[in-house]
């Protein structure tokens, strides 16, 4: 980690980019007090509820008093390795903001999924859920993740992320809001790397990357942040 984390001091950052860093929690003091400065931490989860006899969770307030800003919620590592369902995840979505952190939240499909043709309905009722608990949107950041993509080396292509995108930006547009449908950032994650992140960038509605494995390699991830450079 503080290999990484120097690596990161000594690569040019681009300043087009909002860098946020998610470490692991055992990690996050030293990433947090180490980081170059412009670049955000965040926490990679957080309980649904605050104080209380809940042995091994970290509490929305825990982060919050630590001065992070940001937590990612709704990964779907959490969605389909711990059983989070939509309704668990909108509710920590809930919790967190009401805790003071803005939210980089979590959506995708299965391979199964897509394949099936109910990709949509499987990205509509996670919206829905989240929708339904009253999130204030200008706090999140939505990250479309295909779980397909995620981690196999496989990548979605641009004209295929960029439909998605579409299809969440004109879902905000017509179940928030006009507003919310034009200023909420949606990202991308799914093997994202030094080779597609410019083709990706460059499409209308993909404002940024929620990058994986990329991000243990410095100069990797330096190269995919300076895709924001050529961004539309």
């Amino acid at each position: 980690m503080t290999d990484l984390v120097q690596g990161l001091a000594s690569e040019s950052i681009s300043t087009a980019a909002e860098v946020v860093c998610a470490p692991t929690f055992l990690h996050l003091d030293q990433v947090q007090s180490t980081l170059p400065a412009g670049i955000e931490c965040a926490a990679q989860n957080c309980w649904t509820q605050g104080g209380g006899a809940f042995t091994g969770e970290v509490a929305a307030e825990m982060l919050a008093d630590r001065g992070l800003k940001w937590v990612i919620l709704g990964h779907s590592e959490r969605r389909s390795l711990c059983g989070e369902s939509n309704e668990v995840v909108a509710e920590k979505a809930a919790y967190a903001l009401g805790a003071g952190l803005d939210v980089i939240f979590c959506i995708g499909e299965t391979l199964e999924q897509r394949e099936g043709g109910s990709m949509f309905s499987v990205l509509d009722a996670q919206l829905r859920a989240a929708q339904a608990v009253g999130l204030d949107w200008s706090r999140i950041v939505i990250a479309y993740e295909p779980v397909w993509a995620i981690g196999t080396g496989v990548v979605a292509s641009p004209e295929q992320a960029q439909e998605v995108h579409a299809f969440l930006r004109d879902w905000l547009a017509k179940e928030v809001s006009p507003e919310a449908g034009a200023s909420t950032r949606i990202i991308y994650g799914g093997s994202v790397n030094p080779g597609n992140c410019e083709d990706l960038a460059v499409k209308e509605d993909i404002d940024g990357f929620l990058v994986g494995g990329a991000s243990l390699k410095a100069g990797d991830f330096a190269t995919i942040t300076r895709s924001a450079e050529k961004s539309a």
